[in-house]
């Protein structure tokens, strides 16, 4: 019998339970020995849910039960589990988390503890819900140098987007039936200006380029800007706007960054829509790989968080490889990094364009979807060349970067 705990009751950690039971003959089968949830964790009662017969309010009684091999940290934030995940680790118990903010803030620490203990830090639900990304790169994907790794990493930005593209409706008026069904927060800041998916990329990173990216390090920009109008210019060309994660090699260099792209129809990225997640790896030899599926929700989620659990009981009393250090890799000045810009300015199209070959070098003019103003694509250049750039332009309305 494997008797493992879930600490924190709430949409993973009362997934994690469902699934547990639910294919409990599938995991017998995996495992050849049953797997069965000794305790719940959470401050909370639940009144009528089979549930309260397990339910615990003392993180201490889970520690220091030696049939406990294996915890679900589900959670979410920082504190407390962050002190519980540690004495977890230093008490030999294996941990299985989904929570992004604490891999991406101590992931590199926590790892190695659970190898000082002669156990394991899994934490393949963290990014991409259900979807096998993390994984793939610490097993299959370790022949290859990585040289960029790109991702629709938030399930409620890819919505709004999708929305807005499809419908021609406007960033407020989508993220409202947003909220209304469930896909945003009633705060839905850490979705919109685009802190979760740089959390998740800044694991990928880690993982991607084998030192720690700190996320606070990543230049982080959300959708909160895009407009209806930008999409009408975005539908008129043949692309479509989407909030990318992505870290890539350049040279010695690595950069890091979360913002709206304009991407076209030979993007594989471009056919990811509403909540549905995707992720693009490319690495020296195999070239692109594509992971693709739901990013979040309470069943997916739990499915990976339980298929890390069924794997660190398998590997009890020895700790899994990992590529991940705790050396900081330095991402690289973002001023730097070279990109192509969608930009619309004020005046006719005459004027813009006689202002963006002027300012901006060789452009590529659009088909005019606004009155008084029109718009075009850069030419390759660096942030900070495009930023100097537009200031001695003036008029700029708005710019998105282009794939």
């Amino acid at each position: 019998m494997i008797q493992v705990a879930v600490m924190g009751y709430g949409t993973v950690g009362s997934g994690v339970v469902e699934v547990i039971n639910t294919n409990a003959a599938g995991i017998e089968r995996e495992q050849k020995d049953d797997m069965k949830v000794k305790y719940v964790l959470d401050l909370r009662e639940f009144p009528g849910d089979p549930v309260q017969s397990i339910l615990v309010h003392d993180f201490d009684v889970i520690v220091n039960d030696s049939e406990v091999d294996v915890i679900a940290e589900t959670m979410g934030g920082l504190h407390p589990a962050y002190e519980y995940t540690k004495r977890a680790l230093e008490a030999g118990k294996s941990v299985c988390t989904s929570n992004k903010e604490l891999v991406a803030a101590y992931g590199a620490e926590l790892l190695e503890l659970a190898k000082n203990n002669d156990v394991n830090y899994f934490y393949e639900a963290s990014v991409g819900g259900g979807i096998p990304i993390i994984r793939p790169l610490n097993y299959a994907l370790t022949a290859e140098i990585i040289e960029e790794i790109t991702g629709i990493l938030n399930g409620t930005t890819n919505y709004i987007l999708t929305r807005m593209k499809n419908e021609g409706l406007e960033f407020d008026e989508v993220l409202k039936a947003a909220q209304e069904l469930g896909y945003a927060e009633k705060n839905p800041e850490a979705d919109v200006e685009g802190y979760d998916a740089c959390r998740k990329i800044a694991i990928l990173c880690s993982l991607a380029f084998c030192h720690q990216v700190d996320y606070k390090d990543i230049y982080t920009e959300g959708i909160t800007k895009i407009t209806a109008t930008d999409i009408k210019y975005a539908n008129a060309c043949g692309r479509s706007i989407k909030l990318l994660a992505s870290g890539k090699r350049d040279g010695e260099d690595v950069y890091a960054m979360v913002a709206p792209f304009m991407i076209d129809a030979q993007n594989p990225l471009y056919m990811v829509n509403d909540v549905y997640n995707g992720i693009l790896v490319k690495s020296n030899m195999l070239g692109d790989t594509m992971y693709y599926g739901r990013g979040a929700g309470k069943l997916p989620t739990a499915s990976a968080v339980v298929a890390d659990m069924i794997d660190a009981a398998r590997h009890k009393g020895a700790t899994e490889k990992f590529l991940w250090d705790k050396k900081k890799l330095e991402v690289a000045d973002m001023s730097h990094c070279r990109n192509r810009f969608f930009v619309r300015m004020e005046g006719t199209r005459e004027e813009v364009l006689a202002k963006g070959a002027a300012y901006f070098g060789k452009v590529e003019p659009l088909a005019s979807v606004a009155a008084g103003e029109a718009a075009f694509i850069t030419g390759e250049m660096e942030e900070a060349e495009f930023e100097e750039a537009a200031k001695k332009a003036g008029g700029v309305i708005n710019r998105i970067r282009v794939k």
